[in-house]
């Protein structure tokens, strides 16, 4: 065996390995190095280590890390491959120090002779392929999008609103991937065809039989001869005129099948599944991401003392270089404790409350969310009879109508659905302080609220349009929906999802250069009090995220009715970002309500994951019971989008067409149902049982805390290991 590094705690003779004592010495300095070692994520490194080189018998230095001894050592010779590669990987773990670390890579390269020449070139081949895959990987964080400027941000202002940036880029990669899926599958196909490119041609689709001809008729406005500037103008913001037949929109796409010499591409049933495919992603992606957060939020509930040292002795940011960010780190860190002794404060103040009191504060309450509820019936009232107004203007006299008067009668549903945004957070703000709820609680709930009013104005505009699509007058019986308002009712709500994604924007660099740039004019360079005391427009990372969230749903709605609309959608995040960071270093100071990283990450993606699932709603929904256009668009042969998936299961063989509909059939679905809510009872039970872990841990480091000065601590219990694995 080994010698030791160094003196160590000595054990007193008699004691066994189950029963350590350690004595005091002069070269000891805390038993907390010992409960280190038995924690979970260094016994997982020690079991990695012993499947990959045998059971390694590892002793104390005098540092109270673990040390090959010498028979490790002398094994080297025998160790061949992957167990030799791990090997150097084990050594590199080791907590040596670099004479120590050396002496082994010597006996190591020494013993290399020994080796085959097969084992040779494998451990030769192994090194170069690890170094390869390092160099790729530090090359590809150069190529990272952004990568210095939302350094720069982390550095000046933490972690809080590098989280929101981050989020802002994750949005611009995640509509570049759906764009090229869109654009790949689904645009290049058509545009190729109608050319002749690669000896490709073209079936279009023909109007099919028994539908009334008033059906198929589908023409727009074509803008002949001498014509106002201002109409292109238009045209290029609401999505009509010159744009309304390009690849742009649902309409253009009136192609059945693409002939590449001998391959049929079946086009309406790519438009189906890549649409299926770009919301599979996004839900996995969003789901992968979030999953880390939820791990960090799930174990992160602790009591208020733990709360309490955590700000004190762990709270700092130390990403932090710039003398006002720290300034504000602290102003935050302040902000925070005053928010636990307010939520103490207000603990107590409910265990000492009344049944008189209790009763108020719930009348009181009730009362509130009532008017809550009423603000956004009447929200909602508003959006819908503005998008009825709206839709019935362009289809009647919009052609008759000024510059002015057709921009805002095209824009009103926009409008409308922006300023309910604006006006129905700030009576949420207010009206929270009179239900006497906790500091964080309140964020919450209000965030929620905003949240839910957000997306519910999309919902209830999407509402308002399928009432006009379906009606229930004889006109609309021959085609299934109202063909004279919308002979292409899918463009039309495209071109919606198109002028709420540009006015969004408008509103986003209107609020910049118009409100918050004259706002850091003022605060600077006037005297005056009411200003000075007004300040700079605070950087609140909840309300900006929202405002994301908000411009991806309609972005995830849109993209089925608008193939091209995520290439929009990644050009407006990427001016967003610089916009968002121009406001943030010169016009706008970031908020002194601190929202950590991890849990920020984790919000913001659940909230998008809640901004995906409304987008579920209208598109199967749109999908699945809306009849399709039966003048545009690759489904004009089909009742509905989703017929063409049983069409082409029918073209199949018929063993391959029996797996399938057995898969479809409720015979399948309830066991597959059972198996899955068996699945999740396990993993619900699984985190149970880590949550009681780490409360276990948090018990035992109380207790390494309350005797961290006595020189007797014995170490955790080698069993306590087990229970956590």
């Amino acid at each position: 065996m080994s010698e030791p590094l160094g003196p160590g705690p000595q054990r007193p003779p008699g004691s066994t390995d189950d029963e350590e004592v350690f004595l005091p010495d002069a070269n000891y300095t805390s038993p907390s190095v010992t409960f280190l070692q038995e924690l979970p994520s260094y016994q997982s490194i020690l079991r990695r280590r012993t499947s990959a080189g045998g059971t390694q018998d590892r002793r104390q230095n005098n540092h109270g890390f673990a040390r090959p001894p010498a028979a490790e050592q002398r094994n080297l010779v025998e160790r061949t491959g992957v167990e030799n590669e791990a090997v150097v990987r084990s050594i590199r773990e080791h907590a040596l120090n670099i004479s120590e670390k050396r002496r082994l890579r010597d006996i190591q390269e020494a013993n290399v002779k020994y080796l085959s020449g097969w084992d040779q070139w494998k451990q030769t081949r192994n090194k170069s392929w690890k170094k390869f895959l390092d160099e790729t990987k530090e090359l590809s964080s150069y190529l990272e999008l952004w990568r210095n400027d939302i350094h720069n941000i982390e550095g000046k202002f933490g972690t809080g609103i590098k989280s929101y940036f981050s989020f802002l880029r994750f949005l611009v990669l995640l509509n570049f991937i759906i764009f090229v899926l869109m654009f790949s599958f689904i645009t290049l196909p058509s545009i190729i065809s109608q050319y002749g490119v690669l000896n490709s041609s073209y079936d279009k689709l023909l109007p099919p039989k028994g539908i009334e001809p008033q059906c198929t008729i589908y023409t727009i406005s074509d803008t002949k001869g001498l014509v106002y500037f201002y109409t292109y103008i238009i045209d290029l913001l609401s999505g009509t005129g010159f744009l309304e037949m390009t690849s742009l929109f649902y309409g253009y796409y009136r192609i059945d099948t693409v002939l590449f010499n001998d391959i049929r591409y079946n086009v309406p049933l790519a438009y189906l599944l890549t649409t299926l495919v770009y919301l599979s992603l996004s839900l996995l992606w969003i789901v992968k991401r979030s999953v880390e957060g939820f791990k960090q939020s799930f174990v992160r509930e602790e009591d208020p003392f733990q709360s309490y040292c955590n700000k004190i002795f762990a709270g700092w940011d130390f990403c932090i270089t710039d003398l006002n960010a720290s300034q504000l780190k602290h102003s935050s860190l302040k902000y925070e404790l005053k928010t636990d002794l307010e939520e103490e404060r207000l603990r107590q103040k409910k265990a000492c409350r009344t049944t008189e009191e209790k009763l108020r504060i719930y009348c009181l309450r009730l009362f509130l969310n009532i008017f809550v509820l009423a603000l956004l019936s009447g929200c909602f009232y508003s959006i819908y009879r503005a998008t009825i107004y709206s839709q019935d203007i362009i289809s009647k006299v919009s052609s008759k109508m000024t510059f002015e008067g057709n921009l805002f009668v095209q824009y009103l549903p926009s409008m409308v659905i922006t300023l309910a945004n604006f006006i129905a957070p700030l009576f949420f703000s207010y009206l929270i302080r009179f239900e006497e709820y906790s500091p964080a609680f309140e964020i919450r709930l209000t965030l929620m609220r905003c949240v839910f009013v957000r997306l519910a104005n999309i919902g209830v505009l999407l509402f308002s349009l399928r009432n006009r699509i379906l009606c229930d007058r004889k006109k609309c019986e021959a085609c299934g929906y109202n063909y004279e308002l919308y002979p292409c009712w899918e463009s039309r709500v495209g071109q919606e999802m198109y002028k709420l994604m540009i006015f969004d924007f408008i509103i986003i660099f209107a609020v910049a250069v118009f409100v918050d740039f004259p706002r850091k004019l003022l605060v600077t360079y006037c005297s005056y009090k009411p200003i000075q005391s007004c300040g700079l427009q605070k950087f609140k990372i909840p309300e900006n995220v929202l405002e994301m969230v908000y411009g991806q749903t309609i972005c995830w709605i849109g993209t089925f009715y608008s193939p091209l609309l995520p290439a929009i959608a990644t050009v407006k995040y990427f001016i967003v970002f610089y916009i968002k960071k121009i406001s943030l270093m010169h016009t706008c100071r970031p908020s002194k309500r601190s929202v950590r990283a991890s849990s920020s990450n984790f919000f913001f993606l659940v909230v998008l994951l809640i901004g995906l699932i409304l987008a579920f709603i209208p598109l199967g929904l749109s999908m699945t019971r809306i009849p399709s256009s039966k003048a545009c668009g690759p489904f004009v042969n089909f009742n509905n989008s989703w017929d063409v998936v049983p069409h082409t299961i029918r073209g199949f063989p018929t063993a391959l067409q029996k797996v399938l509909n057995g898969i479809a059939s409720e015979a399948f679905a309830v066991p597959f149902f059972m198996v899955i809510c068996l699945i999740m009872v396990y993993f619900i039970a699984l985190a149970g049982a880590h949550k009681r872990v780490v409360d276990q841990l948090r018990e035992q480091l109380v207790m390494v805390r309350s005797n961290t000065m006595s020189p007797f601590l014995p170490p955790l219990p080698a069993s306590f290991s087990v229970v956590l694995h």
